[in-house]
């Protein structure tokens, strides 16, 4: 390519500069395979999942229980205890709230614990891991206690 002011080329001869100066192909890396990787794809998929539900679940129940019905939008009786009794029952309800109590939980887990690595500087990987995951496994735990016992 000529040295000439960029706006004096043509682009018969950009394009033959460009091609001269390809990127070359990425080389491929096998995938990394094993229990332990395993485990952490698992939990970036459930600190996926928890953020979506509390991005956009947590908020739809704020809306309609923190603001609708302290505003008298919502009928007289609508949230009765004996008609959110009844529709905890519903096995699919029931399914519902575990994912609502139990992904964010995971989220925070995974979302706390690499805070405690790159804030804080602790190095006990294990350690943290354990007392993180171990703590969203502990109220998951609960939360289907308490959603059988109803």
């Amino acid at each position: 390519m000529r040295n000439a002011p960029p706006e004096k080329l043509s682009w018969g001869e950009v394009l033959e500069h460009s091609d001269s100066t390809m990127v070359p192909a990425r080389v491929r890396r096998p995938r990394p395979s094993g229990p332990k990787h395993r485990l952490e794809a698992m939990a970036w998929a459930m600190f996926s999942a928890g953020g979506f539900v509390a991005a956009v679940l947590i908020p739809v129940h704020i809306a309609v229980l923190g603001i609708a019905w302290a505003a008298g939008w919502v009928p007289d009786g609508a949230l009765s205890y004996d008609r959110i009794l009844h529709l905890v029952h519903n096995p699919l309800t029931k399914l519902y709230l575990l994912a609502l109590i139990s992904l964010p939980l995971f989220h925070w887990a995974h979302r706390f614990r690499f805070a405690i690595h790159h804030q804080f500087g602790i190095e006990l990987r294990r350690l943290v891991a354990l007392g993180c995951y171990g703590t969203a496994i502990a109220g998951t735990g609960l939360a289907v206690w308490v959603l059988l016992r109803i």
